[in-house]
């Protein structure tokens, strides 16, 4: 009989705000991948006497498995020359160890050890076109250590607005519930809804809820209201995750709130809020910060859930489905680019960044992310994400981290921003607030896992996954987050003093709901009529693992 494999993390200052704990120094004890009560007094230890301990942080936005990641990687050959990343010694037996290149879309396996290496055991993929899922769950048979999932696209997906179009919502609903489980996603992703057709189609784009996509039948409006009762009624753990129409436009906060009112009383995540929080007037200016008003209704509003978007300086590669935005920062950059058409589902643009102290508008997006951050009256439904690598790297979470607990190292950074747009900004004129280390752990880990509705992720109480992270104290906030003394993966110590150690293999997050199968037929006529794909080859076949249960 196989021994139990155990693991003690003995007597650090645990933060887990699930459960209550703030900083009690106490043992965190693992078996077989699960926290457990206690351990023998003889069971294998690691010491964590003077040092932090939280959960496995959890990423719930962020592009990093994906055919649009992958053409951005060959989009930016220069980024692959600059930072090769040799393979990292792992023994034989205890993962593949695997080179790579970094840059702002690392490789598969590069993206796997730097998130293990800053204590991230869980990150979902935000946006994947159901007809490349497969492509993603390879990506992610090759993204080790990490438990990952995907978002489906599908606010631009032709069969369903064909059933919006038809007043048939009981069928758009089984119709978005076969395609969560025939592509093994795990949530619904809305992205410019309607937006993307109209931009293929030769409308360019829908600026207004109540614009009509070729009928009055099929709006904004109509696309978000199907989909987001649709999760709701299939019970999905996850509430639709929505980017609003308009993103990036000066004054598109009036679309935002309008949005959120037209969802009102519905659970709805709203995804990278900063881009959405612009004030001036529409498509016109002078921009502005509107994060005051938007976070005020989000602090109203407890249906409502968002991740931040924060823009950090420095390199970014914006790659997104909303191509009229990518068109439009493509124009007004002169950077190369692509766009992609991905037939009957969504589009795809990407376009490399790169955001400056002196650049006004970057200098905005900075100070308005913050704004988002520090203005927030519930972390648990204002949680953190660079929407990696659209506002920064994942890499700078511990940067971004230094600045909601450091207030002297936030006015530093303010002084030496262009100050040109910021005039009435909440930022400008003085927020003192400073995270502590439990809200810290909430935003990174347990607001995250409550919002995906992962039960045993996020926190560190009996029967939940064995992930941890261990952080030695240090007076430099970016540092101690940047390099933890220990991540532990389901049990298993992966990361040691920035080395890592193994890569065992992650999870597979996805859901399977039910649905009424009459709908099939009727989705293989479409199929047949116009895809190039056929129906019998479109599901992703073997997702490993078991789906995650919907409360239906």
């Amino acid at each position: 009989m196989t021994p139990p494999e155990r693991l003690r993390i003995r007597g650090g200052a645990v933060h887990d705000p699930t459960n209550g704990v703030d900083g009690e120094v106490r043992d965190v004890c693992v078996e077989n991948g699960r926290v457990v009560a206690s351990l023998p007094a003889d069971a294998p230890s690691i010491d964590a006497r003077g040092m932090v301990v939280m959960p496995g942080g959890v990423d719930i936005h962020a592009h990093f498995a994906s055919s649009a990641c992958n053409h951005a990687r060959r989009l930016l050959p220069e980024e692959h020359a600059a930072e090769p990343a040799p393979a990292p010694p792992i023994a034989p037996g205890d993962g593949p160890a695997r080179s790579g290149t970094g840059g702002t879309l690392p490789t598969t396996f590069t993206t796997a050890y730097r998130y293990a290496g800053l204590g991230y055991t869980t990150a979902f993929d935000a946006a994947v076109a159901p007809l490349t899922a497969r492509h993603s769950h390879h990506e992610l048979d090759d993204t080790p250590i990490v438990d990952a999932g995907l978002y489906a696209l599908m606010g631009n997906d032709e069969y369903l607005l064909r059933q919006i179009d038809a007043g048939e919502r009981d069928r758009a609903r089984d119709y978005a519930a076969w395609l969560l489980g025939a592509v093994g996603a795990y949530a619904i992703k809305v992205v410019n809804p309607g937006g993307i057709e109209a931009w293929k189609s030769g409308q360019r784009n829908l600026t207004d809820l109540d614009q009509a996509l070729g009928t009055s039948r099929v709006t904004p409006r109509a696309i978000l209201e199907t989909l987001v009762d649709a999760a709701n009624v299939l019970g999905l753990p996850h509430p639709v995750h929505i980017h609003c129409n308009n993103l990036g436009q000066p004054g598109n906060s009036a679309t935002t709130l309008a949005t959120m009112e037209a969802l009102a009383g519905r659970r709805a995540h709203f995804t990278h809020l900063q881009f959405h929080c612009y004030g001036g007037e529409f498509g016109k200016g002078p921009w502005g910060s509107a994060a005051s008003r938007v976070v005020e209704y989000v602090n109203d509003h407890p249906e409502v859930s968002t991740d931040v978007g924060q823009a950090m300086f420095g390199a970014a590669t914006t790659l997104t489905a909303d191509s009229p935005v990518e068109y439009l920062l493509h124009a007004s950059s002169g950077r190369k680019w692509v766009n992609i058409d991905v037939e009957l589902e969504t589009g795809c643009g990407i376009v490399p960044y790169s955001y400056k102290e002196k650049a006004a508008v970057s200098a905005l997006q900075w100070a308005i992310g913050l704004e988002l951050f520090l203005l927030s009256r519930d972390p648990w439904r204002v949680v953190l994400s660079t929407d990696h690598p659209n506002g920064g790297s994942f890499l700078s979470y511990p940067r971004l981290i230094q600045l909601l607990m450091d207030r002297s190292a936030r006015d530093e950074q303010l002084a030496r921003v262009n100050q040109k747009l910021l005039a009435g900004s909440a930022l400008a004129d003085g927020l003192a607030r400073e995270y502590t280390l439990n809200e810290i752990a909430i935003v990174t880990r347990a607001g995250p896992a409550r919002l995906l509705g992962l039960a045993s992720k996020g926190h560190l109480g009996v029967g939940a996954d064995g992930d941890a992270t261990v952080y030695q104290r240090e007076p430099d906030i970016a540092r101690m987050f940047s390099t933890p003394r220990y991540v532990v993966k389901a049990g298993r110590v992966v990361v040691e003093e920035g080395q890592l150690r193994r890569a065992p293999e992650g999870r597979r997050l996805f859901v399977r709901p039910a649905y009424d199968s009459a709908v099939l037929r009727d989705i293989r006529r479409h199929f047949d009529a116009y895809s190039t794909v056929s129906f019998d080859n479109y599901p992703v076949r073997d997702v490993p693992g078991a789906p995650v249960e919907t409360r239906q």
